[in-house]
């Protein structure tokens, strides 16, 4: 089958013919018909982003496609069934805390490092091997919809973080990080959960403004200033009730004061979800007052992807009309250009845009 491997972090993918992957127990055969390429994968392929990543690898995170041969366990899956490809896989030896490793992209630890071993080639492939239980139908779609669908693999972030947040119909939400591409995905997804408001703070006007035409009312969007507690007293300010959860999203470059004042907007026993990317790229951590946490009794969950059925809900929220994936405007490429795709994703890289490569 052709593929688009990394041989060296700096260098270009090379597209080449590979073998197939061999089924095994426990596995589907995928053929794939669309994978998402992240904003910033061209930093995971030049080294910046230090992600844990054997090589030679066939990248690619999830993807759309098509089931092409099933194992011996798969009782409800057919061939030639339509699914999206969830990349985080688990070990199957500890369900209390399992090892994980994203397919095609990283992992977490020593033992999602062995885990990548077996299932280490991703999406930027005619076929990809994954786990029986990573694979979720999605019910009749069309080959040119696969593209669209793509957003499942974006979406599915921020979902896991109000999950693990317990969000709830009718409560109010702040983003922070609301006018990127995960942040802006997150706005919709609370929304789809019932939210009755979401805070959208950020210093992109354009794009504060597009999220309430896209949404409505419910979005109450907030000018950044860079002064912390004035940021702090207007984000409380634009919520129509005490903010019961805030999730943040922003990515490693964003300074850790403009988190903490978005995180303390957050009332008294409320909720927190972090998922975004502070401290990662070396500087100060995240100081936040242990007696603010204590005494407000503020539950703080720190959140990497979503529980295992995820994805599943997700596609019952894109199935009601609660969610829609056509607010994604996609961009394809074609596996022989997948370089090309890499390019325009980092180029491209705002919300509800989607760079698609399909091979």
């Amino acid at each position: 089958m052709k593929a688009a491997v990394l041989k060296s972090f700096g260098s270009k993918l090379a597209i080449e013919d590979v073998p197939e992957p061999p089924l095994g127990t426990g596995e589907v055969i995928v053929d794939v018909v669309a994978t998402r390429v992240i904003s910033y994968m061209n930093e995971v392929f030049d080294g910046t982003r230090n992600y844990a990543l054997d090589l030679p690898v066939i990248p690619g995170p999830g993807g759309i496609g098509r089931v092409r041969a099933i194992g011996p366990d798969a009782t409800k899956l057919s061939v030639g069934d339509w699914v999206f490809c969830d990349p985080t896989v688990r070990s199957r030896d500890d369900v209390v805390a399992p090892d994980i490793a994203l397919q095609g992209l990283t992992a977490a630890g020593p033992g999602g490092m062995r885990l990548q071993q077996h299932f280490r080639h991703g999406s930027y492939a005619e076929q990809m091997r994954v786990p029986t239980e990573n694979v979720k139908r999605l019910g009749a779609i069309t080959p040119e919809e696969a593209s669209r669908w793509c957003a499942l693999g974006t979406l599915l972030v921020p979902y896991g973080g109000f999950l693990a947040a317990n969000l709830q119909p009718g409560e109010t939400v702040l983003v922070s990080g609301a006018t990127g591409n995960f942040g802006s995905a997150a706005v919709s997804v609370a929304l789809a959960m019932g939210a009755a408001c979401v805070v959208t703070p950020g210093r992109n006007e354009t794009i504060l403004a597009d999220l309430v035409r896209r949404f409505g009312a419910r979005v109450q969007p907030v000018k950044l200033t860079g002064d912390q507690e004035h940021d702090r007293e207007a984000m409380k300010r634009a919520a129509p009730a005490p903010i019961d959860c805030v999730l943040d999203i922003m990515p490693p470059s964003v300074s850790p004061t403009v988190v903490r004042a978005a995180i303390m907007t957050v009332r008294p026993y409320g909720r927190v979800a972090l998922m975004g990317g502070v401290g990662m790229a070396g500087g100060a951590g995240l100081e936040l007052p242990y007696p603010w946490i204590m005494r407000n009794c503020i539950s703080i969950h720190g959140v990497w992807m979503y529980p295992p059925d995820a994805a599943s809900r997700l596609i019952a929220l894109v199935r009601a009309g609660l969610l829609r994936l056509e607010e994604y405007e996609t961009t394809s490429f074609g596996l022989d250009h997948a370089n090309e795709a890499v390019a325009h994703a980092a180029a491209n890289g705002g919300p509800f845009r989607l760079t698609v490569i399909r091979p």
